[in-house]
């Protein structure tokens, strides 16, 4: 960007200097000019006076600026609104289907002074009633055995002479499963598995067994995040509270249609016992207890009119609320016609409009609906750049969106009230954090993308453009590091994230899902350049442990120790870590002295009396030998993993 002339850089004390000077010379007998003559103060008054008039006349090149980049197109990007899965819990299990219609409005927990965040649910949530229909073991092999009638037959019986069933191969292997069928597919519930087991499965250890919970979607089998399990991998009697995937449907597996499920055995990771033996169970019972669905922190306005047309072209109307949401379903115009409602769609402009085309242009920033233009040729004819509505027809937009910001990304648990009223629902709360809210783009941001924009002119030839790019495909993202790769270029996306409680990101949250991948994958593809290579992925992280021993007074010892945690989580952090709060640095290594820093500015801290560090990694939690530098990879950044914080008392 070009810098902006100032076109008068006086200031008072230099105005007022130079008619002192102007003075001496067209009236020499004038000798006082000390502050307390009249005439001095009538001159510093018209000093202050030009002053302003100077500032306002040095605002004209920016007024300019911000008219040319009117002249181009250029509009304020709107906000984005965070989303959240937020889970319905049932008082108990019901019989019947209980719906949760779209729009539901959950809360946070508002203050003395605010309310609370309010999102509102994007789809209807039906929780499926359910019950055991089938038990099926798998080797394997792919051998099924069918152990339904085993388990009937322990309901009718003392539950001391029940039949121990065997739920994998005498001595499991890999790929051994238990598959449950449901009576009914149970897409986005939540799901008890209530087992009476016995401690047969030899061999594990029962805060890490080497299962994995699983639902077929048709295709393939889903995971299933796993709520509680208190079986202890099968070992004990107990409930498994299973979050059922969007996609579970029913299905035929040996011989029986039902919603599967399955438990299936994985191969141990290093140091993870294994089975030695089968675990068995005596009884199943199954029942649906919630259910999980999208919620959005975003007011949703339907059916709204917003006035009728003049018949000439170039009108405009504004919604009655506004910043208007993008990030969703196209927002349509309705503009009635005879008994009926004719659609009209949404464009970025009119350049590419025939006479007939029914488009408008929404400004999402200030919520204003603008009809096609009719233009004045160089002949005198007139150019229509779309249709127009009949006069006296009436427009409205049957739905749109508004809200949206960073307040929306609120942490984990933080959703945990019921708005609307639904029977049976007894607790609401979002297990992860809201993340995707984005405030809407201000006049400075937008005068420091242009230039950018319009230097890459939409094609990514550099490593800036893939960055620039690829913020502009998700807003959200809260880092992008473009590195070169051969025959193309590597492109790492970071999401934003919440921290939960001092400071603490866990590790997947700083993992890009599989769509925010495929999006910014896709928008790119179209501007790279041909023949050029493409990767989008996340960036490696590499784990530090900070083992440390503090001294502090006796009084503050637990504070020191909570605070210390903090500043350790906070500055060994990729998000806003590092020196300057913007996060941690792509390829920065970690330096022993600059965690003793960190540790000695804590309040409190009279000495630091050790600091160990180690290399960690994030997912198996695995720890290498202490070192004073941590060198990380150029595609990687830091993450804290599990520190440890002693504090003595002097």
């Amino acid at each position: 960007m070009l810098p902006a002339p100032n076109l008068d850089d006086r200031r008072f004390q230099q105005l007022v200097d130079e008619a002192k000077r102007y003075v001496q010379q067209s009236c020499p007998e004038w000798t006082d000019h000390n502050v307390s003559d009249p005439g001095v103060t009538l001159i510093e008054t018209f000093a202050h006076m030009v002053d302003q008039l100077v500032y306002r006349l040095n605002r004209v090149p920016e007024k300019n600026h911000l008219a040319f980049l009117d002249l181009l197109g250029v509009s304020l990007f709107p906000p984005t609104a965070a989303r959240a899965g937020v889970t319905f819990w049932l008082s108990a299990a019901q019989p019947d289907t209980v719906l949760l219609p779209a729009g539901t409005e959950v809360t946070t927990i508002g203050g003395e002074s605010t309310g609370g965040v309010v999102f509102a649910t994007t789809d209807d949530l039906p929780i499926v009633p359910c019950e055991l229909e089938r038990l099926v073991t798998r080797t394997e092999g792919g051998e099924h055995a069918d152990r339904t009638r085993d388990l009937r037959g322990n309901a009718d019986v003392d539950p001391d002479t029940r039949k121990n069933v065997q739920v994998f191969q005498p001595s499991p292997r890999a790929g051994d499963a238990m598959l449950i069928g449901l009576s009914a597919a149970v897409p986005r519930c939540a799901v008890v598995l209530r087992l009476d087991s016995s401690v047969e499965g030899i061999g594990v250890d029962p805060r890490q067994p080497p299962l994995v919970w699983e639902a077929w979607d048709g295709a393939g089998w889903a995971p299933c995040e796993v709520d509680e399990d208190g079986t202890g991998g099968l070992n004990r009697p107990g409930e498994v509270v299973l979050h059922v995937p969007a996609g579970h449907v029913e299905s035929n597996v040996a011989g029986s249609t039902a919603g599967w499920l399955r438990c299936r055995v994985v191969e141990p990771v290093t140091g993870q016992p294994f089975y030695s033996e089968s675990p068995t169970v005596r009884e199943v019972e199954a029942y649906t207890i919630g259910g999980t669905v999208v919620a959005e922190h975003a007011e949703t306005s339907t059916d709204v009119v917003v006035g009728e047309s003049a018949g000439v072209p170039g009108q405009r109307f504004p919604l009655p609320s506004a910043p208007v949401l993008l990030d969703g379903p196209p927002v349509v115009v309705q503009v009635s016609e005879g008994e009926g409602w004719v659609d009209w769609s949404t464009v970025d402009d009119f350049g590419s409009s025939g006479p007939d085309d029914r488009h408008v242009v929404l400004d999402a920033g200030t919520g204003e609906l603008r009809f096609p233009p009719a233009v004045r040729e160089a002949d005198g004819g007139l150019r229509r750049y779309g249709a127009v509505p009949a006069k006296g027809a009436v427009i409205r937009v049957p739905r749109y969106r508004t809200g949206g910001g960073r307040g929306g990304n609120v942490a984990r648990g933080a959703i945990s009230v019921l708005r609307s009223s639904v029977p049976y629902v007894a607790e609401v709360v979002n297990r992860e954090a809201a993340r995707g809210g984005v405030e809407a783009e201000t006049v400075p941001e937008a005068k420091q993308r242009v230039p950018n924009q319009l230097r890459a002119q939409w094609r990514a030839v550099t490593a800036e453009d893939h960055e620039l790019l690829a913020k502009q495909a998700a807003p959200s993202l809260a880092r992008v590091r473009c590195l070169p790769a051969e025959h193309g270029a590597r492109v790492l996306l970071v999401p934003d994230a919440v921290a939960d409680e001092d400071d603490r990101l866990r590790f997947e949250q700083l993992m890009p899902g599989q769509e925010l991948l495929t999006t910014v994958a896709r928008y790119l593809e179209e501007r790279r350049l041909i023949g050029s290579r493409l990767v989008v992925e996340p960036p490696r992280y590499q784990g530090v442990t900070v083992v440390a021993r503090l001294v502090a007074a006796e009084s503050e010892a637990e504070r020191v120790r909570r605070e210390a945690l903090a500043a350790l989580h906070r500055y060994l952090n990729p998000l806003r870590g590092g020196r300057d709060g913007e996060g941690w640095e792509f390829g920065r290594p970690v330096q022993f002295g600059e965690v003793f820093a960190v540790l000695q500015r804590v309040p409190g801290v009279s000495l630091v009396e050790e600091i160990r560090m180690f290399p960690a990694n994030p997912i198996t939690g695995a720890r290498g030998g202490p070192v004073e530098r941590l060198e990380i990879a150029p595609n990687a950044l830091v993450f804290s993993h599990q520190h440890q914080v002693a504090v003595e008392q002097r």
